[in-house]
Order: structure tokens, then sequence, then C-alpha cells
């Protein structure tokens, strides 16, 4: 884990919410330390509305977010992947490429917003508590002490970063 900056990659079936929310964040508060992608099994092939909305309220860069298959990101001159988080349940239980240089990884399953239904406040609602428990949990990884963490440990705490509840999050 000698590049900087650390190439991250947020998997998810559909990459059109969970995932794309996962980049944008990351890319927010990696501090020029992290590098945020985002990438499906089965790409929607289009960035779920109410996921674009969100990140535009919140002053994201929404412009270069897309809906892409993970295949991207294993073919030669793809980014060197460091990290490798799943963030649905879906893409975790499947049989993932193989990803060059053998990045860390870790499940760190949310709730699909998308999958929400109900009012229009009940889905925006939704895609508010995913990005919640999205930023918690990126501002935890990217905060870590990378360089003084030997590869287990910090294994470990990528793990224990993926069983964060939603209350410890809110505390």
């Amino acid at each position: 884990m000698i590049s900087q900056p650390f190439n991250v990659l947020f998997l998810c079936t559909g990459n059109s919410a969970r995932s794309i929310m996962g980049e944008a964040i990351t890319n927010r508060v990696g501090g020029g330390k992290f590098k945020g992608f985002s990438a499906g099994s089965m790409p929607k092939g289009a960035v779920h509305p109410l996921t674009l909305k969100l990140l535009n309220q919140l002053n994201y860069d929404t412009n270069a977010l897309r809906s892409k298959a993970w295949d991207e990101f294993s073919v030669p001159g793809a980014p060197q992947l460091d990290f490798v988080f799943t963030v649905c349940d879906n893409a975790a239980n499947e049989t993932c490429p193989i990803w060059p240089g053998q990045p860390m990884s870790a499940h760190w399953g949310v709730p699909d917003p998308a999958a929400v239904e109900g009012t229009d406040t009940e889905k925006a609602l939704a895609f508010a508590e995913t990005y919640r428990m999205l930023s918690s949990r990126i501002s935890i990884f990217t905060s870590l002490p990378l360089a003084s963490l030997d590869k287990l440990s910090l294994q470990r705490r990528l793990d224990e970063i993926g069983k964060t509840t939603a209350d410890v999050e809110r505390a």
C-alpha cells in the first residue's frame, strides 16, 4: 500500500445509488489521499435521479458520475485498486473479478434506498439515511492511520467499520 492517493472502489449490483454515493463521498472527504470509484455487476446504465438530487443538494459535482460495469476496473490500464468495498448484499455474494494488486476488501452493506416504496418524502429520507451511513463509514475509514497499521489490523478495522450500526453512527 504505497500508492497515493489510495484508490477505493465501491461495488453494488446496479451502480446507481449506494456505490455512486460512496464514490462521491470518498472524493470529497478523502482530502486528496483517497480517490473514489464505483461500479456494478449489472449496472443500471444511469445514476438514480434521487441520488443525483441528494448529491446536488449537498453541493457535490455530479457531472462525472455514471453507472458502469465492474469490468472497467479489471482490464489493463485501469486504476490500481487499494481497497474494494461491497455496499450491497447481492454484490457481496457474487464472484468478483480478480483485481490486479490484490486490494484489501470488506463488506459495508447498507440498505438500498432505490428499493424503498412510498411517498416522495419517504424515498428521499431513505436516500438521505443511506448517504448518512456511508458518509459516517467513509469518514472513519479515511481517518485511519494507514501507515501505522499492519495488514491484519487494517483488515480487522475495515471489517469493523462495515459492522457499524446506525445507532453507533449517530453517536
